[in-house]
């Protein structure tokens, strides 16, 4: 089925660039034709649609269908871990899905390596220095800049739905976050449980928790 994407480039448009991008980045005789792209690229835009169609943003979706700008330095970081990712689901050449992933991290700052399964709607907010590994995460992810998710001692995070991950912000290790939570900017969750609706400000020597019961109005309802 075809998304309902209003875009700046079409697919064809946007494999063009992408393969360009990383033949320019990685001139390794290993070339990527945009046509090696495409099958992938139609599967990865309906996951976009679906995921803009949920984020109740004008730049996002207008009311009536998604919104994508490859100019949007957000929008073309989820764009490359959706096209990755694709690849990678589709069983392409690991090689061409390093190289999206090398890209991204090149262009916005943020290492989403394409093995990672992010949830399906979820929205990277300037993800400079954002490191999302290889937890379990689940929808209406809210990703800021310089958020950390990882392991500790190869013990993963569990995440619930609706987190709202702020500036500065990393849940490490075994740690089992709730529904409708937020870590606050410069917080670290590290081997604890959050139950659903906190707010958790702080680090494992000096925290509090809040209750929180709203949820980001950037989701639509």
């Amino acid at each position: 089925m075809q998304a309902r994407v209003r875009s700046s480039l079409d697919l064809r448009g946007l494999c063009s660039l992408a393969s360009g991008q990383i033949n320019a980045m990685f001139p390794d005789g290993d070339t990527v034709a945009a046509a090696d792209l495409l099958p992938s690229a139609e599967r990865a835009m309906q996951r976009l649609e679906h995921c803009f169609a949920h984020i109740n943003n004008k730049y996002f979706f207008d009311g009536k269908e998604a919104v994508f700008d490859h100019l949007h330095g957000d929008q073309y970081a989820m764009w490359l871990y959706f096209l990755s990712n694709q690849l990678h689901l589709d069983g392409v050449a690991p090689s061409v899905s390093k190289k999206l992933f090398l890209l991204n991290k090149a262009l916005h700052g943020c290492d989403i390596f394409y093995e990672i399964a992010l949830p399906s709607i979820f929205l990277l907010v300037h993800p400079l220095g954002t490191v999302l590994g290889r937890a379990s995460y689940q929808d209406y992810l809210l990703v800021y800049q310089r958020v950390g998710i990882g392991s500790n001692h190869d013990i993963y995070p569990q995440l619930g739905r609706y987190l709202t991950l702020r500036p500065g912000s990393s849940v490490l290790g075994e740690s089992h976050v709730g529904d409708h939570c937020s870590v606050a900017a410069e917080s670290l969750v590290l081997d604890r449980d959050l139950s659903d609706h906190s707010l958790y400000i702080g680090n494992p020597r000096d925290h509090i928790i809040h209750h929180r019961e709203s949820t980001p109005t950037i989701w639509k309802a």
